[in-house]
């Protein structure tokens, strides 16, 4: 099999991490005259049309976002991993928690798995590197290694949950293996806080990412209410142990 003029002068592979490249385009060039103007000043402000490529090689195995495929090419195999009634409903309950599809398709054989183009920006993270595993925002699973486990957890503590707004259950990966990430924002602009037994205090949702074992709660900026309202910033969201968290600016 030969894939011809997968990459040229207007799409090149930019990044790439295990079996899995990010696919870019400079510029689109698929675009009408009512629109061009438009896609024009996108390109300029690096808003480029991206493309997950994965190369299966018999070994490997994919689990990806349910209908994040556009197009396979070689011997390649799908299952749906569901082992049931039972467990298609417990994963479409996990996903209407989550928004993140019900059912994750997994799959393998030898070939090349291409994915949807997307404008959002393709980040990697080595699962390995957050301890006990990553805990992601809503919306932001993209793919990962078959290596990899996921599964959901919900806050520990009612104030968390209800005001913490991030969401009363988040999608935790954990094991060995990449995974791939859809982020309103580039890996350039995410801040990455370390934490050895210490604190981090948030003013709003801005964490995209954080370990597993990192205790979080919702709690008031200041040691009484009023002075918190006095201050602006009202409650914060607290991380607190050892650990990472990933911050975007936006």
């Amino acid at each position: 099999m030969y894939i011809n003029n997968f990459e040229n002068s207007n799409r090149k592979f930019v990044s790439s991490a295990g079996h899995f490249k990010v696919l870019e385009y400079m510029r689109d060039m698929s675009v009408s005259g009512q629109n061009a103007e438009q896609e024009y000043y996108m390109s300029r402000m690096n808003v480029h049309r991206r493309q997950l490529v994965v190369e299966m090689d018999g070994k490997n195995t994919l689990i990806m976002q349910a209908g994040a495929m556009q197009w396979t090419a070689g011997n390649i195999n799908i299952s749906t991993g569901v082992k049931g009634v039972g467990d298609f409903m417990g994963k479409m309950f996990k996903g209407a928690v989550t928004k993140e599809s019900a059912v994750k398709p997994e799959y393998s054989g030898v070939g090349v798995v291409v994915f949807e183009p997307t404008y959002k920006f393709i980040i990697f993270q080595d699962v390995s590197q957050w301890g006990t595993g990553m805990v992601i925002e809503d919306g932001m699973f993209l793919a990962c290694d078959g290596t990899v486990k996921h599964n959901i957890v919900s806050r520990k503590n009612l104030s968390s949950a209800m005001l913490g707004g991030e969401g009363l259950f988040n999608l935790s990966l954990s094991g060995n293996g990449i995974a791939v990430l859809e982020s309103k924002v580039p890996m350039d602009e995410l801040i990455e806080i370390q934490l050895v037994n210490d604190e981090l205090k948030v003013d709003g949702s801005f964490a995209v990412a954080w370990s597993a074992d990192l205790q979080f709660t919702v709690e008031k900026s200041t040691k009484s209410l009023l002075g918190s309202a006095a201050s602006g910033e009202g409650l914060v969201n607290v991380y607190r142990g050892t650990g990472k968290v990933l911050l975007s600016p936006v």
